[in-house]
């Protein structure tokens, strides 16, 4: 039977992801509209955005903070094309955008020592792999995959090169243990619900000495340049942005990062987060139809939350055929205002894909779980005309 309740707020979307609890305009009300964000008090916006930052995630002092533009990629691009070169480089891939920076990394930035280390959707590579003599470029949690790192243990603190993590879809969610990172970079569309086209960039002192002891022989555009005459650009980490953020967007970005620091600050976004895996699994335990794309318990995401079809009459179809029943698997679920956003990734196998960061309700995962069984059900009985 058809669902009586559905969930308060449907928005399961991976990106941009649903926004905070109770979140109206209004919020936006103090925005800096109309004022350069050079004046005195638009640097005070984006210094309070780097300083909440720092504060919910505990940041060290000596790490840099800034704001960059073109969102998570930029923010990845920035880093690959100012630090990598003067020593060999692993880049570890087991998703789309992991395999979008080895792409950066061999085609367009071509450097001649590179080892890929990969895995296919749903398992990690081994990690042991990975060689801290050299530089080490990897996602903390896969967005289209549904497949995290477990912890930063297989990170060496004694490491020779630098640790350049892809943070998108894990910041704000899951722990990070700061020591372990040189290299962060998220947007803010993803845990907190902000809104697009803006990157973070946290850099550890020892990415700060590369910067200034390393020059690439490739020319760096002006969005991309972290050093000027051999130093670091220091006004990037205060609020002195390389060029102009929407200050929409900045009052946002406070906006949330203030409700973070409201409901308990990082503790509690990474339980409110971890709860909504849980109350995945303990459906995906009994379900006849959907699993996890994810195979080990410990590495599943708790925020890209991935799931596959495991009913045998729907995976003895052709992949296409498997791609087409999710999409009209999605289509119901958004058709019923029951899910927004449900797809699987265009490049992952096919299957669902539920947003479950810090922003979506616990109460609202629960009341979209019978949606799927029922939209399941509805797809296969027309598919197989019964």
């Amino acid at each position: 039977m058809k669902p009586a309740r559905r969930p308060s707020n449907p928005l399961f979307s991976s990106g941009p992801c649903a926004k905070r609890p109770g979140w109206s305009l209004d919020a936006l009300d103090g925005a800096l509209l109309g004022r350069s964000h050079r004046s005195k008090p638009g640097k005070a916006k984006l210094k309070e955005v780097i300083d909440l930052t720092r504060a919910v995630l505990a940041i060290p002092g000596d790490y840099r903070i800034g704001i960059v533009p073109a969102s998570d990629t930029g923010a990845v691009e920035m880093a690959l094309w100012n630090l990598l070169g003067p020593r060999g480089v692993d880049m570890m891939a087991w998703e789309s955008f992991g395999k979008e920076w080895v792409t950066d990394v061999t085609k367009q930035l071509r450097l001649s020592d590179v080892r890929t280390i990969q895995a296919p959707y749903g398992a990690l590579p081994d990690l042991s792999q990975a060689d801290f003599s050299r530089d080490v470029v990897f996602t903390w949690n896969g967005t289209t995959s549904g497949v995290r790192v477990p912890n930063g243990e297989w990170i060496p603190s004694d490491r020779e090169g630098l640790s350049i993590c892809d943070a998108t879809s894990a910041a704000f969610a899951m722990d990070i243990p700061w020591s372990k990172i040189d290299v962060a970079t998220w947007s803010w569309q993803k845990v907190l619900g902000g809104e697009g086209a803006h990157g973070m960039l946290v850099l550890s002192p020892r990415a700060v000495a590369r910067l200034e002891s390393f020059q690439p022989d490739r020319p760096l555009p002006k969005i991309f340049r972290l050093t000027s005459g051999g130093k670091l650009i220091e006004g990037i980490f205060v609020g002195d942005t390389i060029n102009t953020p929407s200050m929409l967007c900045v009052e946002d970005a406070i906006d949330g990062l203030r409700w973070s620091l409201s409901v308990g600050g990082l503790t509690q976004l990474i339980r409110r987060s971890e709860q909504n895996l849980r109350i995945v699994s303990e459906w995906a335990a009994a379900s006849t139809w959907a699993g996890f794309l994810a195979d080990d318990p410990a590495t599943r995401s708790c925020t890209s939350i991935c799931l596959r079809f495991t009913d045998p009459e729907v995976t003895a179809l052709t992949p296409e055929a498997q791609a087409d029943f999710a999409k009209k698997l999605a289509a119901l679920l958004e058709k019923e205002e029951a899910a927004f956003d449900a797809g699987s990734y265009r490049d992952a196998p096919p299957g669902l894909r539920l947003w479950g960061g810090a922003t979506v309700e616990n109460e609202d995962m629960e009341a979209v779980l019978p949606w799927l069984d029922w939209a399941f059900a509805t797809v296969k009985a027309e598919a197989f005309g019964r």
